[in-house]
């Protein structure tokens, strides 16, 4: 529950006790590695919302990503995305698709986060990040996510949701 809170205030851009659609997005993609359609994020709107509240309040976030994160298989849950990374289905990225799919997901994530987050990733160093090379990364971010202690730090692993923002 500390971890949906540490989220939930570093997403609550404004500090207004309440997360727009926007800052939900960024909170999926901060909690689950992937950056929600446009039906999920209206339905989770829908399931977060009240009468008295623009956004998704707090009580509303913590249960609602619970229960989100509680139903979803990890692995299952990396290998879908690296899938959809993997648009030319070789079975590894390189470099070019990972920008690409950087650039859909995170438009305004700086290139230079993307280079070092696929050089950390590219364990061998060979230009190509194997399933097993990707699967290591996305634990290395959510384990660092897991870690953060204050609510101003707004990293993501490596990634920074102010980055997205800007």
């Amino acid at each position: 529950m500390k971890k949906l809170e540490l989220v939930f205030h570093q997403c609550d851009v404004g500090k207004k006790g309440y997360l727009s659609r926007e800052d939900l997005k960024i909170a999926v993609v901060m909690l689950c590695g992937y950056k929600p359609s446009k039906s999920e994020t209206n339905i989770l709107m829908e399931n977060g919302t009240n009468k008295e509240c623009p956004g998704v309040p707090l009580e509303q976030f913590v249960p609602l990503m619970g229960r989100k994160m509680s139903s979803e298989d990890p692995y299952e849950k990396t290998r879908q995305i690296f899938t959809a990374f993997d648009v030319h289905c070789r079975g590894f990225l390189k470099m070019d698709d990972f920008k690409s799919a950087f650039k859909r997901v995170a438009p305004r994530l700086p290139e230079r986060t993307v280079l070092e987050a696929f050089r950390h990733a590219d364990q061998d160093s060979d230009g190509h990040l194997s399933f097993k090379d990707f699967e290591n990364v996305i634990s290395y971010g959510l384990a660092n996510t897991a870690a953060l202690q204050e609510p101003q730090n707004n990293s993501f692993g490596f990634f920074s949701v102010e980055n997205t923002y800007n």
